[in-house]
């Protein structure tokens, strides 16, 4: 079943937040978990000489991808803590940029981390909308 059904046929409101605008996060967020998941895979299978220089890599794609699927189960549930889901979506949009910012010093060398950037961008983006859709339903 897909996320925006899902969405459409829950009862309860989302704090106020579009809810296209957190599909769309929630899609990002597991997209983004499945890309940092391949691209650590990608990197271990990297030449034992490369290797090295991707240990960290390695290790933020890791933590990346585990964030990114915590935020995508947080913002699938209905809850009243907004600063819960605030302070969860910041911890998902800081990590997407770290791991951007790495993957993307190896992106000329390794397709791999090329896309893995792109996709926590577009993580990153989407947790941004819906951390200013908690502002503006805040002030109603």
């Amino acid at each position: 079943m897909s996320v925006a059904e899902m969405l459409r046929t829950h009862p309860a409101d989302f704090g106020g937040i579009d809810r296209d605008v957190l599909r769309r996060c929630i899609e990002e967020c597991v997209a983004c978990a499945q890309a940092c998941t391949a691209c650590a895979d990608a990197c271990l299978a990297e030449p034992d000489d490369v290797l090295p220089s991707l240990r960290k890599c390695i290790r933020i794609n890791t933590d990346c991808a585990d964030v990114c699927e915590t935020t995508a189960r947080v913002l699938s549930r209905h809850t009243n803590d907004v600063e819960l889901t605030r302070a969860v979506l910041e911890a998902c949009a800081t990590v997407c940029r770290s791991c951007a910012d790495e993957c993307e010093q190896h992106a000329s060398h390794h397709e791999h981390c090329r896309v893995c950037a792109e996709a926590c961008r577009r993580c990153e983006q989407a947790c941004r909308e819906v951390i200013d859709g908690l502002a503006a339903g805040a002030g109603r």
